[in-house]
């Protein structure tokens, strides 16, 4: 089973930023490939629905909701990272490491490799 782990969350100033970490696992096991794999996250705000944030496939081409985020990958150490720049309050939010493409995260937590996910909060 895979299982996707993040890491790095916390409380950020506005104008702050903060880099999450995924650690992905179990990929071999369950007859994937990593390297090969489209990996994304996503975001849920409280009292909101599930927002794709970003997405990275085989070939580290990367698609982001805004400028302000770069995701990137390590396949040797199976690592996803999101890094986040010039927070705002509005980013408050719980980010999830998914295995999966931006239809993965808009269909939900039935379908991919969801993580259980990491608190982002922004604020003074």
């Amino acid at each position: 089973e895979v299982q996707l782990v993040e890491s790095g969350g916390g409380l950020v100033q506005p104008g702050g930023s903060l880099t999450l970490s995924c650690a992905a696992s179990g990929f071999e096991a369950s007859g994937r490939n990593f390297a090969n794999s489209v990996m994304s996250w996503a975001r849920q705000a409280p009292g909101k629905g599930i927002e794709w944030v970003a997405t990275i496939n085989a070939h580290r081409e990367t698609q982001t909701t805004d400028v302000r985020f770069n995701i990137s990958r390590d396949n040797v150490k199976q690592m996803v990272y999101l890094q986040m720049s010039n927070l705002k309050p509005e980013d408050t939010a719980v980010y999830t490491c998914v295995r999966g493409t931006w239809d993965v995260v808009r269909a939900g937590r039935e379908f991919g490799s969801w993580g259980q996910g990491s608190q982002v909060t922004v604020s003074s």
